[in-house]
């Protein structure tokens, strides 16, 4: 079988140059082509030596996964649906904004920690994704957005927070962000790059030592009670453990302040007590806090918080001195909004049958 070198970020790509008694230099030329110009043809690699070029067409490729489905929100959002193989496939989605364009990259297939509100969870779980299959999203996504007038990416940004939890796909995950980072590669900032956890707290901290980028925390409810329920790995790792776990990071952040994300659930999260005890719960952690309406998918249980109470809520959190952003809701038409990407499953946890069930009896 051929070794797919999308797999390999620059430190192992040097090794495996290494290995075949090349020059390691030859590393940095290939992670050029691959991901600066997209070129999955070694043939195409015109510095490259023809006897090098002839030993990779023999022993590697350049794999990335291919398209299923593509599909266009009325206000831009792209969103694709790639093939992983053996009938699984990832949701990406690109957001244009007027001074950003940012791509959702997924780390699994489905997600195995069944955050209630959200349809991903609703799905199960089958495996992680490779380092080339997260990767190859984004250049797959760069290829099919092209370039700016000025000759820039259109892709500026990236959020791990598509499928998955990207923590639990470690390895996988932070080899992706170096490559992100990598200035043979995409050459990204760390400031541009955010990954979005459910509260791994052992992963927090490893991350903050293998790749630190912005840190996004999903984590919705205001005690551990409503987070029990809702996000349930909070039984493993309650919010004491979290927000100390997020005072770390921060010594190695490349920003000065935790983004929170919470989803507003109407009944469940939502009131004025609520957000007074969140101001109790973040007082030692700098932060932003970032309100997202809950977008509703079929046989959730849940209801999207009625603007009025967004609004009370985000200005108890404002007139504290927190800076708060409302999520405005992007490609919701095409299924492409936070909490709504399912991709396709097949779902080892049976998970789906199980919410089958409970949406058949009306309740849990």
């Amino acid at each position: 079988m051929k070794t797919n070198l999308l797999d390999f970020n620059l430190a192992q790509l040097t090794d495996h140059f290494a290995a075949m008694g090349e020059k390691t230099f030859r590393a940095k030329q290939i992670m050029r082509w691959m991901h600066q110009m997209g070129e999955d043809d070694f043939d195409a690699m015109t510095d490259i030596a023809k006897t090098l070029r002839a030993k990779l067409q023999a022993s590697a490729e350049v794999r990335v996964p291919s398209l299923m489905a593509a599909q266009e929100a009325s206000d831009g959002t792209r969103k694709w649906l790639l093939d992983v193989g053996t009938g699984n496939g990832v949701e990406t989605v690109f957001i244009p904004e007027d001074d950003r364009g940012t791509l959702c990259v997924s780390s699994q297939v489905g997600c195995a920690l069944e955050c209630t509100f959200c349809s991903t969870g609703r799905q199960g779980f089958n495996r992680n994704l490779s380092t080339a299959e997260i990767i190859g999203q984004l250049w797959w996504a760069n290829k099919a957005m092209g370039v700016t007038p000025k000759n820039e990416r259109v892709i500026s940004n990236v959020v791990m927070m598509g499928m998955g939890e990207p923590l639990a796909n470690f390895d996988n995950v932070v080899s992706a962000l170096q490559i992100m980072l990598d200035d043979h590669a995409y050459g990204l900032s760390r400031r541009r790059v955010t990954l979005s956890t459910s509260g791994l707290v052992p992963q927090i901290d490893r991350l903050s030592a293998a790749c630190p980028v912005a840190l996004a925390v999903s984590l919705h409810a205001p005690n551990d009670a409503i987070r029990d329920q809702i996000v349930p790995i909070n039984k493993k790792y309650p919010l004491s453990e979290l927000m100390a776990a997020c005072r770390r990071y921060l010594e190695f952040a490349p920003r000065d302040f935790i983004t929170f994300e919470y989803v507003m659930l109407d009944g469940v999260n939502d009131r004025p007590e609520h957000a007074r005890q969140l101001l109790q719960l973040v007082r030692d952690v700098p932060c932003k806090f970032n309100l997202i309406p809950f977008n509703p998918f079929p046989n959730s249980g849940y209801g999207r918080s009625s603007n009025n109470a967004i609004r009370a809520f985000r200005e108890i959190l404002q007139d504290a001195g927190v800076v708060v952003t409302v999520r405005k809701t992007r490609g919701d038409d095409i299924d492409a909004a936070c909490g709504q990407l399912a991709g396709q499953v097949m779902d080892k946890t049976r998970r789906q049958e199980k919410w089958i069930r409970i949406a058949e009896s009306g309740s849990e």
